[in-house]
């Protein structure tokens, strides 16, 4: 009973002071409300009657694969990272940069205030029902005013009718329904419509607005309880049930009524259904509440575009729900200009224009994450690339299709923009995934990513191995380029020791060698031979010198040595490498049965380094390799009491649901008289391999350290010794700052 009250306390008394929305009421409800509005109400007709039945049903199914592509791009991205205030404009913004997302997120809130209008004429066609004459203009200003003060004034208002007015649209579709008794037969052409009528794209212009009704969900997600959950369950699910709705309807309005009819009267609804008075009222609940909606979501996009510096403070002061602000008066003022385009028809091809630009950015951003291969991109809900891409060519190649002119403008608009928020050299501090895509392109290409902000969600295992003999260390070689996985750049240097007079020649020579063997061995990297007087004075010089542009090396991996001395100037440079912001690798590779399966990848989590972030990242970038696609990740970790053990496996099982990564846990508890070395033996023999954390020793410390290393690795298969001086130590998993505090 008592949660059944409050149940009731959240639909109808509001949202409280400070209380985050839900999946429910705030994404579905909102985006079901607007995709079931004034195009379901006032078009689906008109639509059918032009069209005839089949085409109508095409023009449905492509609007809608269209915005299910978006959705799934949306939620792919929204599982991604966690979406603020500012809808689809922070999403690209976040993964493209400020000024490419300036110059979608400006024609994004044009298109939402545009959507006020379309609505208010929408109201105002409806009107004629009661009164024949009424102005439409005049109607459509008043209506817009009225919605502004709502929403400005009484947000709070609009959010408790959504479930109301949903329960009268559900009545007025049943009416509908309800009329097919002693109807069967088709009143309109099945494969097209009379003659005359508009084009096909001209009724898909029309038609489209109806489906865009997921950016009202998207654009309240600073208002989401949980964004990362609630978008794409809440989007996804309006996406079905409105194309379920749309299916539907075409085909009772082709039995109800005559071609002649449907594109004549917009209110036809009110003449075929079984209770006509039921309609009305589902009719303009939908309307005004999807206005309410644009009319909440416009100042939103614009609160984030002035908070990111891409529009000027002028345009906003204060937000949230109920506040008045400069961007909800700016806002109606365009919604107002918008009116003088004179009717309904006309404002739906424009609306349509902008949100295809915005969906295909959208889509866009969703198949450059995935194709780019980013470490940072895994979204709990993953769509292929190709789907994404393909999304985003279908919006550009509609726009086209629907009116090449106005593709053409919108398109130079944005590239105006773009050029203009580049000319202002705005700059954000996160990063975004044109640090992937720049790396692969050439020199003009270098020359901005060196320019472009780093960032943790940026990083990527830009591996430096010291190898030595190419031929002999080729396992080492190939275990690089696994944790590389082709995300990052592979460097494989060869020191010469001695003086360059004298081994100058053999530089070009062992390099062509090295390239070859490499070649041979199917691994991408590259190849440096640098002559140097000393091991450890040429790694430190040769480590600083590596890289260009903002691709420099930023992990120095060595292999493994069994003698004490050699293993403990390894260790030596830890220290150093470190001062460079470098982490440290050390991998002592013992071959085994590989091919065979199971695998299983053992990662010890201990801590106190901030190293287990590295090796949670190298042993999921092992995973994807198709070598290693079966193996098991399997996060162990020692504990000294039951309370510790509890504890630790609460950590662990966060840490591994926020990052993404599926893994196994197990968490071992040290007996009395049992030492770490041989429980970590015990639990890891059977594994394939093996990631152990690294310290710096202190001075004087490496011979000692090197020795208890050796005994430590003992008997293991291949291990990985990981040091983590990174300059996003500790964050390289995840972004949630709940996490890192």
């Amino acid at each position: 009973m008592i949660q059944a009250k409050r149940v009731m306390k959240r639909v109808f008394g509001g949202q409280a002071q400070g209380e985050k929305l839900g999946t429910f009421l705030g994404v579905f409800t909102p985006s079901i409300l607007t995709i079931l509005g004034v195009i379901l109400f006032l078009r689906t007709g008109w639509m059918v009657g032009n069209a005839g039945l089949l085409p109508a049903m095409v023009v449905v199914l492509g609007a809608n694969a269209i915005t299910l592509i978006t959705a799934l791009s949306v939620s792919s991205i929204a599982t991604n990272m966690f979406v603020e205030a500012g809808g689809a404009y922070y999403i690209i913004s976040r993964s493209l940069g400020l000024q490419i997302g300036g110059a979608i997120g400006i024609p994004l809130f044009l298109a939402q205030t545009f959507s006020i209008t379309l609505y208010s004429f929408g109201f105002a066609e409806s009107l004629r029902f009661i009164w024949p004459g009424a102005p439409i203009q005049l109607l459509a200003v008043i209506t817009v005013l009225g919605v502004s003060l709502l929403s400005s004034h009484s947000a709070g208002l609009a959010l408790r009718l959504q479930i109301p007015i949903m329960v009268l649209i559900g009545f007025a579709i049943v009416s509908l329904f309800a009329g097919l008794p002693g109807h069967s037969e088709l009143q309109v052409g099945f494969l097209a419509g009379p003659e005359g009528a508009p084009s096909f794209w001209i009724i898909f212009a029309v038609f489209f607005p109806a489906v865009t009704g997921i950016m009202a969900g998207v654009s309240l997600s600073g208002d989401l309880k949980n964004p990362t959950r609630s978008i794409p369950r809440g989007t996804i699910a309006a996406v079905l049930v409105g194309f379920a709705v749309y299916m539907i309807v075409p085909a009772v309005l082709s039995i109800l009524a005559d071609s002649r009819t449907l594109i004549d009267d917009p209110l036809v609804w009110l003449k075929v259904s079984a209770v006509p008075f039921l309609v009305l009222p589902g009719l303009w609940g939908a309307i005004l509440s999807s206005a309410v909606g644009s009319s909440l979501g416009a100042p939103r996009t614009l609160d984030a575009l002035v908070k990111d510096g891409v529009m000027p403070k002028f345009f906003s002061s204060g937000k949230g729900i109920g506040n008045v602000s400069r961007a909800h008066i700016f806002s109606t003022i365009c919604a107002l200009v918008v009116v003088t385009l004179g009717d309904l028809n006309a404002v739906a091809p424009v609306l349509t224009m902008f949100f295809l630009t915005t969906y295909g950015m959208i889509n866009l951003v969703a198949g450059l994450e995935r194709l780019s291969g980013a470490p940072s991109f895994r979204p709990s809900l993953k769509v292929p690339w190709y789907v994404s891409l393909a999304g985003a060519v279908g919006c550009f190649w509609v726009m086209f299709l629907i009116n090449s002119i106005a593709c053409l403008v919108a398109l130079v608009a944005e590239i105006v923009v773009y050029l203009w928020l580049r000319k202002r050299a705005i700059s954000a501090s996160w990063g975004d995934l044109r640090y992937g895509a720049l790396m692969s392109l050439a020199r003009g290409t270098l020359l901005q990513l060196r320019n472009l902000p780093p960032a943790p969600r940026n990083w990527r295992p830009h591996i430096l191995v010291f190898a030595g003999d190419v031929d002999r260390r080729i396992d080492l070689i190939r275990f690089a380029a696994w944790l590389n996985q082709d995300r990052g750049i592979l460097t494989v240097s060869r020191l010469i020791l001695g003086e360059l007079e004298k081994h100058a020649q053999q530089i070009g020579d062992e390099t062509h060698r090295m390239v070859n063997r490499l070649e041979q061995e199917g691994i991408t990297a590259f190849s440096e031979v640098e002559v140097v007087p000393g091991f450890e004075a040429g790694v430190i010089a040769v480590a600083q010198a590596n890289g260009i542009a903002g691709i420099t090396s930023n992990t120095i991996m060595f292999g493994w040595s069994e003698k004490k001395q050699r293993l403990a100037g390894t260790l030596g440079m830890i220290g150093p490498i470190g001062l460079m912001g470098k982490s440290t690798v050390i991998c002592r590779v013992r071959p085994r049965a590989w091919a065979a399966t199971p695998k299983r990848i053992d990662v010890w989590w201990g801590g106190l380094q901030n190293n287990g972030d590295m090796m949670m990242l190298f042993a999921y970038l092992l995973s994807r390799n198709s070598e290693w696609r079966s193996a098991q990740i399997c996060v162990h970790s020692i504990a000294s009491s039951e309370m510790m053990l509890n504890q630790t496996r609460q950590n662990l099982t966060r840490m591994l649901s926020a990052s993404r990564i599926t893994a196994r846990t197990k968490v071992a508890l040290l007996s009395e008289g049992e030492s770490v070395q041989g429980l970590i033996q015990q639990e890891s023999r059977d594994a394939d391999i093996v990631f152990m954390g690294l310290r710096k020793p202190d001075k004087g410390e490496e011979s000692a350290y090197a020795e208890r290393l050796i005994d430590l690795v003992g008997t293991l298969p291949t291990v990985i010794l990981v040091h983590n001086a990174s300059l996003y130590a500790g964050q390289l998993l995840t972004e949630d700052k709940r996490l890192k505090s």
